[in-house]
């Protein structure tokens, strides 16, 4: 009977993580640039800033590299990437408590009096890395997951190791958090600078 733990991966993914685990670098290097996109997106989403997203970024790709050898296809390449991944954000989370954090990569509300308006998912964007570097790390993991990556629940649950139902529980008071506190951000309408005409 055949083995259904193993995940269907793309033939051409295969050959990579083949070649890579018998230590072919240009495949290894071929399949992070990849996956690149994604795992940047987390580390953004999580760390909430570039130079962080950036360390972390590396981080990652430092221990997919060196545990390329022990991913054995159980799930699915992007799955144990995520979580390599996700490590790494948490890791560079913990660290950043021991340092000063740095300021906003873009502050929202610098635009001297009279300027246009930022394009509104510009804003929206912003409001949104705002409130997520907010969140705590247990909260914030599984909504980026799910709400930036796409991710069900039960690759969630694979990748932060953690319940199904804890995955669920954890999305929802995030996403209420982040709703509460995107709401607390906005500027009453009597603020909102307007251009003359």
């Amino acid at each position: 009977m055949a083995d259904r733990t193993r995940t269907t991966i793309d033939p051409d993914e295969q050959d990579l993580i083949t070649r890579a685990q018998a230590g072919d670098t240009r495949a290894l290097d071929q399949l992070l640039r990849s996956h690149y996109n994604q795992i940047y997106g987390i580390c953004r989403r999580m760390t909430g800033n570039d130079q962080d997203a950036l360390d972390a970024t590396q981080d990652a790709l430092i221990a997919l590299t060196r545990g390329i050898h022990r991913y054995d296809g159980r799930a699915a390449f992007s799955t144990w990437s995520y979580r390599v991944t996700t490590n790494a954000c948490l890791d560079e989370l913990r660290r950043r408590k021991r340092r000063p954090v740095p300021a906003a990569d873009i502050p929202v509300d610098t635009r001297p009096s009279g300027a246009p308006h930022l394009d509104q998912t510009v804003v929206d964007r912003l409001a949104l890395d705002e409130a997520l570097t907010a969140l705590s790390p247990e909260f914030r993991a599984p909504v980026v997951l799910r709400d930036v990556l796409g991710l069900d629940y039960a690759e969630i649950s694979e990748v932060l190791d953690i319940p199904p139902g804890t995955v669920r529980s954890r999305i929802a008071r995030g996403r209420r958090s982040l709703a509460t506190q995107i709401a607390r951000n906005q500027p009453p309408p009597s603020t909102v600078l307007h251009q003359a005409p």
